[in-house]
């Protein structure tokens, strides 16, 4: 099933070419960073015993090689790994370059390369340098100025001259300058004249072109623009990714639960009730309205409160997020109060049955699971379902559940097994869980 934010429900703009022709031209546009990819993996992997690839740029011995190799220039070879990277043909791991789960799924899977595709459209700012004599300031504003260029080009359906472009560039810096005022406490002296970009120095006309000329080069750099004499418009990809933004934001409009502008502890709080089906509509709302990076770094954070409830509803969110978070993920599987779920989510992602995904746990690991879902059933549940949790849980004999439970050293161990006992009608096995809450609480045997 494609992904709502790949291939949004409502219907593009007239002219649209169908999934198939869009996936084609995304691996036009990437074929370089393909080959190059598969060339790493092939000569730098360290399947074959060879050195892995580095997560940065490519040292000059390698750039030799795979120029000599693809016959490809070396500023061809340096573009194309920077590209791979940023549409996730490659992955950083441990401070290496791996093979990303986009290139596994590249001449087989129409949503895995457009999803490539728009990472590195997202991406279009870093493929390369704004001009270095420009205050990164003022590059930033025109970076956020840029998905509002982006729209009239959409609306406008065909070439739109750069002096129209450098006209709004200039009225929504203003704009954003203005959004961002503040107003002092306090006696102040007069204000001075506010700064108009078309005669302010740092972001007068001059600035302001040559940073429209970078922007647009960026743009048409991932194939998004097609640039003309004194001229821009979109190509198919980039008129197919400004309306997939545009459902986004619609997407994020829509929010079932009304959480969009919460944080995502009060988000996921908010979802505790719902439905799977309900509470997956409310994560995508919500990951739309904000950048995945921040999204995945405030739900690990939500993840390690002392709330067990959150931890599992964060990583049911991070699913909905897919492959982008999967390196948050992974490290997050350093983390022992993390690492079960952070285990079972990489197993999942990589294609192991949900059914089977439990394997990959040490029983160490699955007891702590267990405790800890059980903490989030003692906190929000119902006795029964506690009770239920207890039974599910008995592999061998009550007495050696216990003596797991107790070992693995869990921070809610006590109240867990108190609640148990109140929870469970078994009068001899409640009296057993007590017995091994107070022993836990005690440090007895």
């Amino acid at each position: 099933m494609t992904d709502r934010r790949t291939r949004p429900a409502s219907r593009p703009p007239a002219g649209t070419p169908g999934t198939a022709e869009l996936a084609h031209r995304a691996r036009a546009s990437l074929a370089d960073a393909v080959r190059l990819a598969r060339w790493a993996e092939a000569n730098l992997g360290a399947g074959d015993g060879n050195r892995p690839a580095p997560a940065g740029a490519l040292p000059a011995a390698d750039v030799e090689r795979a120029a000599a190799d693809l016959r490809l220039t070396h500023g061809q070879i340096r573009a194309g790994w920077d590209r791979a990277r940023l549409a996730g043909l490659v992955e950083v791991h441990g401070g290496h370059a791996r093979p990303g789960w986009r290139l596994r799924a590249w001449d087989r899977d129409d949503t895995a390369v457009l999803r490539g595709w728009v990472a590195l459209f997202d991406a279009w700012s870093l493929v390369h340098p704004a001009p270095a004599d420009i205050a990164p300031s003022v590059v930033a504003e025109v970076v956020e100025a840029m998905p509002q260029l982006l729209s009239l080009l959409q609306l406008s359906a065909g070439p739109v001259t750069v002096p129209d472009l450098l006209d709004l560039l200039g009225q929504r810096v203003t704009e954003l300058r203005d959004e961002r005022c503040e107003v002092p406490y306090g006696p102040q002296p007069a204000p001075a004249p506010a700064p108009d970009p078309a005669g302010d120095a740092a972001t007068g006309p001059g600035p302001l072109a040559r940073l429209l000329r970078w922007a647009l080069g960026g743009l048409a750099a991932v194939d998004a623009v097609a640039l003309g004499p004194a001229r821009a418009s979109l190509t198919p990809l980039g008129s197919w990714a400004v309306w997939v933004k545009l459902e986004q934001i619609c997407v994020a409009a829509q929010s079932p639960a009304g959480n969009i502008e919460q944080s995502a502890a009060a988000m996921l709080h908010g979802c505790a009730g719902l439905t799977p089906g309900p509470a997956r509509a409310e994560y995508r709302a919500w990951l739309a309205a904000r950048p995945v990076g921040h999204a995945v770094a405030e739900l690990l954070d939500a993840a390690r409160g002392d709330d067990a409830l959150l931890r599992g509803l964060a990583f049911e969110a991070l699913r909905v997020v897919g492959a982008p978070a999967e390196p948050e993920v992974r490290a997050a599987s350093r983390e022992p109060a993390l690492r079960p779920y952070a285990l079972l989510w990489l197993a999942e992602h990589d294609g192991v049955d949900p059914d089977e995904a439990q394997d990959v746990l040490t029983p160490e690991e699955s007891t702590w699971l267990w405790v800890d879902t059980a903490a989030a059933i003692a906190d929000h549940g119902e006795a029964e379902l506690l009770a239920r949790h207890l039974d599910s849980a008995v592999r061998t004999t009550v007495p050696r559940l216990l003596e797991e439970v107790r070992a693995v050293g869990h921070p809610r161990t006590v109240q867990v097994l108190v609640a148990l006992a109140a929870a469970h009608p078994d009068p001899s096995l409640a009296k057993a869980v007590r017995r091994a809450a107070f022993q836990v609480h005690t440090g007895g045997e």
